[in-house]
């Protein structure tokens, strides 16, 4: 679209206007100084040039169409800066050093719209979104980002932010502007969860949880309106229980496994998809989540070596796992392959619900197949990873088996190629358990 053109030995970009921009750009061409008299050095800062300038006119054009008003105060900020300005509302302005005025009025051009100086000079209101509507804008803002998510697990996602959103309109005493939030109120909502911890109980945990997901839709909201320097009002808010006992969930001893879950009848009482995906737990240290939301291919069993392919997905079956790292290849070996033999195409009883956990451990509990009360199904997890390190086998290989960060881990990078699935293979059999007749 854009090319070359001399003028007294310095090299222009030379472009013509689109059509779409005749509304706001009544130039039919625009020309932009590369500032160099090389014309190699300027093909190289044509690209960049014309980039801007097709930047500056989707910005122009929002300010002008757009009836939405976040729209607009973004395309404020861009067009400030094109200029090399942050957005700085007029009322802001009024109270600046004169020369940072006087510099920001010789940037404009005679042939500058009135959008450009309101820019460039802080004549935009800024967008006056309100607590109560910053969860559906978040979510519209992190929708690529979401887009592996279910519609169980969006909900999930939704259900914590949504809570912390109306704690702090509860701590406030009402509804405000997103952008009037400043450090005073994040600390009235610190005080009232100190409140709610004192006289009902509540976990210290509970109300970090409700920072931090405030704090994290701040963060997004504000990037998404390109404020330069944005506000942190939830910087150094926390709340720290000195006493607090951190848990972890109990490891189900594998003679327990073998002599309690492997005997004849003891998971008759479940159905065959609960039962089978307790089964591939226990010779996989997957998540539970990982093994009832596998997507009908997700279970490979024609390859050379039988596995559980976990990774994000798309379309009907879309799903996204808990990290980068915990996409990765899982080996079948024992009473899980068996299992998954069975169910060739996964678990359409649980796919996408979160309803297994619950009826596994119930039936586990009433029928006194777990060690003591505190401990659940979770625990194969933790139990599968205890076969490993007994087994000798390296914490590294031990992460990826389970897909842990190993880099996060070793707090450096990670050099190399991934672990075979060959070699996973041959670790997972060094734990596997023996398969009883009636389970095979």
């Amino acid at each position: 679209m854009a090319g070359l053109t001399k003028r007294n030995g310095t090299w222009h970009l030379r472009m013509r206007v689109p059509r779409r921009y005749c509304s706001v750009e009544p130039r039919s061409e625009i020309h932009r100084s590369l500032r160099t008299g090389s014309e190699r050095e300027a093909q190289v800062r044509l690209p960049a040039a014309e980039a801007a300038v097709l930047a500056e006119l989707d910005a122009r054009l929002t300010m002008g169409k757009s009836t939405q008003s976040s729209d607009v105060f973004s395309a404020a900020v861009a067009l400030a800066a094109t200029r090399g300005f942050a957005y700085r509302k007029a009322e802001d302005l009024a109270i600046a050093p004169l020369e940072e005025i006087l510099t920001r009025l010789d940037a404009l051009k005679p042939a500058d719209t009135p959008n450009m100086a309101r820019a460039v000079l802080g004549g935009v209101d800024t967008p006056e979104l309100m607590l109560s509507e910053l969860l559906a804008e978040v979510e519209r803002i992190c929708a690529h980002d979401n887009r592996f998510k279910s519609d169980t697990q969006m909900r999930l996602w939704r259900n914590p932010r949504k809570r912390a959103v109306a704690n702090l309109i509860a701590a406030l005493g009402g509804d405000k502007p997103v952008l009037s939030l400043e450090t005073a109120h994040a600390r009235r909502h610190k005080a009232w969860w100190q409140t709610r911890i004192e006289k009902e109980g509540q976990k210290a945990e509970t109300a970090k949880k409700d920072f931090s997901n405030m704090a994290s839709m701040l963060a997004h909201y504000y990037d998404s309106l390109d404020i330069a320097e944005p506000p942190q009002p939830y910087l150094g808010v926390t709340i720290k229980d000195r006493h607090a006992v951190k848990t972890r969930k109990l490891e189900i001893p594998v003679q327990w496994i073998v002599e309690k879950w492997f005997a004849p009848g003891a998971l008759d009482g479940l159905n065959d998809e609960a039962r089978d995906i307790l089964l591939i737990s226990i010779e996989t240290g997957c998540r539970q989540s990982e093994i009832h939301d596998l997507p009908s291919n997700g279970i490979v069993l024609d390859a050379d070596i039988p596995h559980l392919r976990i990774a994000h997905e798309e379309g009907d079956e879309r799903r996204e796992v808990k990290n980068t790292t915990s996409v990765r290849h899982v080996p079948l070996v024992g009473v899980a392959l068996a299992a998954a033999r069975r169910h060739p195409h996964g678990f359409p009883r649980y796919r996408d619900k979160r309803s297994y956990s619950g009826l596994v451990n119930a039936y586990m509990r009433n029928n006194d197949l777990v060690p003591t009360p505190k401990h659940t199904v979770g625990g194969t997890r933790h139990a599968w990873e205890s076969r490993l390190k007994s087994a000798g086998i390296a914490s590294d290989d031990r992460g990826e088996m389970m897909g842990h960060s190993v880099a996060s881990a070793r707090n450096r990078e990670i050099y190399g190629d991934e672990m075979p699935l060959e070699q996973k293979l041959k670790l997972a059999l060094e734990v596997a358990l023996h398969v009883p007749q009636h389970l095979a």
